[in-house]
């Protein structure tokens, strides 16, 4: 009984090791952030500064060639939508939050003219939050105004999925690196 206590006290305090080395896989995360032209904008206060306290800048090894080119096109395309901004890369995700600054355009005091965060965290589905701004800059390089998307969504990996926000939208892809692709479905099904 002694060995079954300790066998079962040893477990439990392996256990949240073994859950955080084991669960991280690599997904590839695409996005892309639309302006809807139909919808009037939303000028809100101003991006905070600290617009990305907390979060970790995406290595430059780690941005991939987008694979949703045909949806910017059709968006593009349609004079509804305003794409601002495009990204794909690779990271890591599972069971704790890991959070990305994003960011597009001339950097000035700290700022972009497209700035924010996503944060994603596997579970049943991926639970995404997404806090961007998109600023006015003035020529001495101070934000005036800004647009501001904060949206939370539990979205299913392996399809396009959409957060509106109103005026602001944000197309998101999560897909596993990892995962085997699936198979192919017989021609012929035997009897």
């Amino acid at each position: 009984m002694r060995l079954f206590r300790s066998l079962t006290l040893l477990i439990s305090l392996f256990s949240p090791f073994a859950s955080t080395a084991f669960a991280d896989d690599l997904y590839q995360v695409e996005m892309i952030l639309v302006r809807q032209n139909a919808v009037p904008a939303i000028v809100s206060r101003a991006a905070p500064e600290d617009w990305d306290a907390g979060a970790q800048r995406i290595s430059p090894d780690s941005f991939r060639t987008p694979s949703l080119n045909p949806e910017v096109e059709k968006l593009t395309a349609s004079n509804e939508y305003t794409v601002l901004l495009h990204k794909a890369w690779q990271q890591n995700l599972g069971e704790e939050a890991s959070k990305v600054a994003i960011s597009e355009g001339k950097e000035q005091f700290g700022q972009f003219p497209i700035e924010g965060t996503l944060s994603l965290k596997l579970g049943r589905f991926t639970d995404v939050d997404a806090d961007f701004w998109v600023n006015q800059i003035d020529a001495n390089g101070l934000v005036t105004a800004s647009e501001h998307l904060k949206q939370e969504s539990h979205t299913k990996n392996g399809q396009l999925n959409f957060l509106d926000n109103g005026h602001l939208g944000l197309l998101i892809k999560i897909t596993s690196l990892t995962a085997p692709a699936p198979r192919e479905a017989p021609e012929v099904v035997p009897d």
